[in-house]
């Protein structure tokens, strides 16, 4: 039987991609915290979803995504040459597709004019909650970049612009309806 415990974490240091320990606390590994926090939330999401929807597929090809990118992070600066281009290293195309979904869903629904208040249904507020989760992952990157051309912070960014815009068009017509409203 194969044990998921190997305990060279207990020194509390973990390993990275090609080789070598970080401390448990160092910036990379922090973002990739928040990274995984992200995915774990997306799950929620789709867990909620029905399977084969268009909104299911798209967040199981996020949390794909996100793979590739914490490889990415979670490589040492001296490693970095064995990173492959979308197996784990975010790609201007992987940014690119981020972009097209967004301009594709802001058309589906009418844009908000005021301040959202997130919870308008359960989907629409677990997007949300991973927009947050992104945000922070994005701000952990920014301040520690993987490396100059790297484009993770980018990829991070593009990330929670799209799940602004997929918890609005999971809310559908609610802010038509509240702007009706006497």
């Amino acid at each position: 039987m194969v044990k998921i415990y190997t305990r060279t974490g207990d020194d509390g240091t973990t390993g990275l991609l090609y080789g070598g320990r970080v401390a448990k606390s160092a910036p990379a590994i922090e973002a990739n915290g928040a990274v995984d926090e992200a995915q774990a939330t997306l799950g929620l999401v789709r867990a909620e979803s029905e399977p084969g929807s268009e909104l299911h597929e798209m967040v199981v090809a996020l949390e794909r995504d996100l793979w590739v990118l914490m490889a990415e992070v979670a490589t040492a600066a001296d490693n970095r040459r064995k990173l492959v281009a979308g197996k784990n290293a975010v790609t201007r195309a992987m940014v690119d597709a981020l972009e097209q979904r967004i301009d594709s869903l802001t058309g589906r629904f009418v844009m908000p004019t005021e301040f959202v208040v997130p919870g308008a249904n359960r989907i629409s507020a677990l997007l949300d909650v991973s927009r947050t989760v992104v945000r922070r992952a994005e701000r952990l990157v920014v301040a520690h970049p993987p490396a100059p051309d790297s484009l993770v912070g980018e990829y991070l960014n593009r990330l929670s612009d799209l799940l602004w815009a997929m918890a609005r068009w999971q809310e559908g017509d609610v802010h038509m309806a509240a702007r009706a409203r006497p």
